[in-house]
C-alpha cells in the first residue's frame, strides 16, 4: 500500500514565509515546528545511517508516525531518532526540539551533507539538525534481560522519563477506543516487527531501571506514569489500584527525586486524593476535545464510561486536591478538524478550542496540547487529513494570549519555557511562552 499525504496538507516554503510574515508575533521556528509535526518528516538513507548512532525512537506509547512500519522501505523505525533539535541554517533558527514523526512522503526531509545533517523543505535548506547522544543508561540491561529504553525511555531531550506501564487500552476491545488513537494497533505492529514490547511493565522492573538511571543521569527532571484506560480491571485491579503502585514505589525509594506526574483518566475525587498522597505532584486527566459533539463522537469510551460533563467536574475537583496549577489536561490539537465529523473551518475549530481554554484557564487550570499526528493505524488517521497550518498558528496565539490574560505561569513539569530553551517536542506551546 502507498501512503501519500493529502494535497491539502502539504505546504511550500513560500507559503510558510507568507504565513510567518502575516503572523509575525508567532516565532518562525514554532511555525515550522508545527508544520513538521502535522506532516512528519522523511530521512535520506545517508541521514539514517548517521542517526542510528544516536538516541533512537523508543515508541514510548503511540506510533507518532504517518506510515505503519510495513510502509517503511528503509527500516526507519529502527534507525530514526526520537527527536531532533533544529538550529542555525539560512533562517538562523534558535534551537527548537521536534518529535520525529516518520513520513517518507513528507516535503520535509533530513539529508546528510558532509559532516552534518540539514532539514530541507522541498529541497530548500531550512535549518541544521542536531541529534541527542544515546544516554549511557540506554545501553544497560536489567536482570530480566530487557534493555532500559524498553522499560523507562526518556523524551523531551532527556528531561522526561516516560513510563507507559500498560501499553494497551481496554476501550478498543469493546469498539470504544478514541478514534484518533493507535495505542493498541501500535502495540501489535511493534510486536510483529520483533521489537521487545511487553504489554505490562512490572513495578520491580521499573524500579530496577530507575536505580541505574538515578545513579548516573543528570538530565531527567520528571517522570510520567501513564498507559491505556482500564474500563474494568487489569490483573484484578481497578485503574487507580493498578497505576498507583508505580508512583508509590518510586516515591518511597526516591522521595522528590523527580517531578512526579500521572496521566490517567479523570478519576473520582477520592482516587485523586490517593494519587496526591502517593506522591504524585501533577495530574493529567486528558480532556482531548472540547466540543461536546466531537467528544462523544471521537472519544466513545470516555464518553460512555465517564461522560464529558462528569469529566469536567472531575477536573475541577482535582484542582481542589492538587491546586489548579498542577492539573494539566491535554487537548489533541487539530483532531477537531478531522473528517468526517470535525469542523469544516479554522474559525469554527479555533472558536471551540478557545472556549475550552477560557473555561479552564479562568479557573487557574492550565491545559496543554499535543499536535495531532494522523496515524494511519487509527480510525481518523487513515487519510492523513489533519488541520491546516493556519489552525496551529492561530491556536498558539489563543493559547499564549489566554494564559497572559489570566496571568498564569508556565506549566510545571515541562522544563524551561521560551524559544531556545523549551524541550517539549510534540507541540510548540512551551516554545511560545
Amino acid at each position: 500500500m502507498i501512503y501519500k499525504i493529502s494535497d491539502d496538507m502539504s505546504t511550500t516554503l513560500s507559503e510558510i514565509e507568507t504565513l510567518a510574515e502575516h503572523n509575525s508575533d508567532i516565532p518562525f521556528e514554532a511555525i515550522v515546528k508545527e508544520d513538521i509535526l502535522r506532516q512528519g518528516m522523511s530521512w535520506s538513507p545517508e541521514a539514517l545511517a548517521v542517526a542510528k548512532e544516536y538516541k533512537r525512537k523508543a515508541y514510548f506509547i503511540f506510533s507518532f508516525d504517518m506510515v505503519p512500519i510495513s510502509g517503511m522501505e528503509h527500516k526507519e523505525n529502527i534507525k530514526a531518532p526520537e527527536e531532533v533539535r533544529l538550529a542555525g541554517g539560512p533562517y538562523d533558527f534558535r534551537p527548537v526540539v521536534v518529535s520525529v514523526r516518520l513520513n517518507p512522503d513528507s516535503p520535509y526531509r533530513v539529508e546528510a551533507e558532509k559532516d552534518s545533517l540539514t532539514l530541507k523543505l522541498s529541497g530548500n535548506a531550512i535549518a541544521g539538525v542536531q541529534l541527542q547522544k544515546t544516554p549511557e543508561y540506554y545501553l544497560k540491561t536489567l536482570s530480566s534481560g530487557r534493555m532500559i529504553p524498553e522499560i523507562v525511555p526518556s523524551i523531551e531531550w532527556g528531561y522526561l522519563l516516560y513510563l507507559t506501564v500498560f501499553r494497551r487500552c481496554q476501550y478498543p476491545s469493546a469498539g470504544e477506543g478514541c478514534l484518533y488513537c493507535d495505542i493498541n494497533e501500535n502495540y501489535r505492529q511493534q510486536k510483529n516487527s520483533g521489537r521487545p514490547y511487553t504489554p505490562v511493565k512490572s513495578v520491580e522492573e521499573v524500579i530496577d531501571a530507575l536505580e541505574i538511571i538515578a545513579a548516573s543521569d543528570v538530565d531527567s527532571k520528571a517522570y510520567t506514569v501513564t498507559g491505556g484506560s482500564i474500563a474494568s480491571t487489569l490483573e484484578g485491579k481497578s485503574e487507580i489500584d493498578f497505576y498507583i503502585r508505580y508512583p508509590e514505589a518510586i516515591e518511597r525509594r526516591w522521595p522528590g527525586r523527580w517531578i512526579s506526574k500521572a496521566a490517567l483518566q479523570a478519576l473520582p475525587k477520592d482516587d485523586v486524593k490517593r494519587l496526591r498522597d502517593a506522591g504524585v505532584q501533577i495530574y493529567h486527566p486528558n480532556f482531548e476535545i472540547w466540543d461536546a459533539r466531537l467528544f462523544e463522537t471521537y472519544c466513545p469510551g470516555k464518553s460512555r464510561h465517564v461522560g464529558r460533563d462528569e469529566w469536567i467536574r472531575r477536573i475541577l475537583a482535582a484542582a481542589e486536591v492538587f491546586g489548579p496549577e498542577n492539573v494539566i489536561p491535554n487537548f489533541v490539537a487539530g483532531v477537531e478538524m478531522a473528517p468526517p465529523a470535525g469542523f469544516a473551518s479554522v474559525d469554527a475549530a479555533i472558536s471551540s478550542t478557545a472556549e475550552g481554554l477560557e473555561f479552564f484557564m479562568s479557573r487557574g487550570i492550565s491545559p496543554r496540547f499535543t499536535t495531532w499526528c494522523p496515524e494511519p493505524l487509527s480510525a481518523l488517521g487513515k487519510e492523513r487529513r489533519g488541520a491546516p497550518l493556519e489552525y496551529y498558528i492561530r491556536l498558539l496565539r489563543v493559547y499564549r494570549d489566554t494564559r497572559e490574560k489570566y496571568k498564569l505561569p508556565a506549566p510545571r513539569g515541562y522544563g524551561k519555557p521560551g524559544l531556545g530553551r523549551a524541550v517539549f517536542s510534540v507541540s510548540s506551546f512551551m516554545d511560545i511562552l
